[in-house]
């Protein structure tokens, strides 16, 4: 994703700790990951395990069916919408401020440059199954693997001017914070895994998969953070792109464009399930008729079109939702419907590990929310 442009500027703040931190951080993600899918399915009288489930709502209901039925999958719901809705938002706005930086000598503002990419993300309104997503989201990580080369085959070009000497441990806590939300947001996925898994040719290959993409992710994430950062040292910038060369951020705007606009349909897709779910409360997907489904998609668009015109302060927005339901959706939840759901069946290292993930879960949400109140205060004094 996006994320992994501030990986440097992550490395920047905490040095050494950071490269340890997206090592870690890759391994809890996976783990989340693969704890959430195995609370979709449970054991049946011949000891087989069969999904029961298909949503994180379901999982959450589940969770909370004894006291309040609902009131987890409202919870959940909510939070993935929200988290959803501001992602997609971001790529209206992060487009506009690339065709307004691509293009200066146009008269013509961001916010009209956000309408123009919202137009070419119209067909979204079309889309009904995940196999386009997929194929979408295929020349997303094509694009996104363009702008990593060519970032990567600069700084080898610059490997004269690489120090070891500009490494260092961070001791500020709030811009070690900062490395934190960057790297670990870069990994979150756990919105879109039930989703993934329900619709793959073979389910059984998931956790596989997962560990395989976690293993090549870490992998480039360490070795584009660290080449880039002994590149540019302290003068390492919040998006790298941003510390190329002018011949070469030309070209770089044109692919990060061209990657936010591909990795919209993605969340867009799950926001879409996720309010059809919720208006026809819980009945077969395939009950909805064609008009109805077309109004729905096209309220959400224009929804984020909006949204992306008048929030005002959307970065510091989009941080806090960030902050607090990236960490609870990856961290504090799975593992905890994994305690709640399997806690019978769990051995003492598998209760201690999600005890310790729930934990990490809610220190990364409480720092978010302090950090995020903190600047809300000093934007509105």
């Amino acid at each position: 994703g996006i994320f992994v442009l501030g990986l440097p500027y992550a490395l920047l703040h905490s040095g050494y700790s950071g490269l340890l931190l997206i090592i870690l951080a890759a391994a809890l993600c996976c783990y989340t990951g693969k704890i959430l899918v195995a609370c979709l399915y449970e054991e049946n009288e011949d000891g087989q395990l069969i999904r029961v489930r298909d949503t994180y709502e379901d999982i959450a209901n589940a969770c909370c069916k004894k006291l309040f039925p609902k009131l987890g999958g409202i919870v959940v719901n909510v939070t993935q919408m929200m988290e959803l809705i501001m992602t997609c938002i971001l790529y209206l706005v992060v487009s506009g401020n690339l065709l307004s930086h691509s293009f200066p000598s146009i008269p013509v503002t961001e916010k009209t440059w956000s309408v123009i990419a919202f137009v070419t993300l119209l067909p979204c309104v079309f889309i009904k199954t995940l196999k386009i997503v997929s194929k979408l989201s295929q020349l997303c990580s094509l694009v996104h693997f363009i702008i990593i080369l060519v970032v990567m085959t600069y700084c080898l070009t610059q490997t004269h001017r690489w120090s070891w000497a500009k490494f260092r441990l961070s001791f500020e806590f709030e811009d070690f914070l900062v490395s934190v939300g960057v790297i670990i947001f870069s990994y979150t996925s756990q919105i879109f895994l039930p989703t993934l898994e329900g619709n793959m040719k073979n389910p059984g290959e998931f956790r596989c998969m997962l560990n395989w993409t976690h293993f090549f992710a870490c992998v480039l994430k360490s070795a584009f953070a660290l080449s880039t950062f002994l590149t540019w040292g302290e003068e390492t910038k919040e998006v790298i792109t941003d510390n190329l060369p002018s011949f070469l951020q030309a070209l770089a705007n044109l692919c990060l464009l061209t990657k936010a606009l591909l990795s919209y349909p993605l969340p867009f897709f799950a926001a879409t399930e996720i309010a059809f779910a919720c208006i026809s409360g819980g009945h077969h997907p395939h009950y909805r008729s064609p008009l109805f489904a077309l109004s729905v998609r096209g309220s959400l668009l224009l929804l984020t079109l909006l949204m992306a015109m008048f929030i005002p302060h959307f970065a510091l927005l989009m941080g806090l939702t960030g902050s607090v339901t990236g960490a609870a959706m990856t961290f504090l939840l799975p593992s905890l419907f994994h305690l709640k759901l399997k806690w019978k069946k769990l051995t003492f290292l598998e209760k201690c590990a999600d005890i310790s993930v729930f934990i990490l879960g809610f220190l990364c949400s409480l720092a978010g929310i302090v950090c995020s109140i903190k600047g809300l205060l000093e934007i509105f004094g």
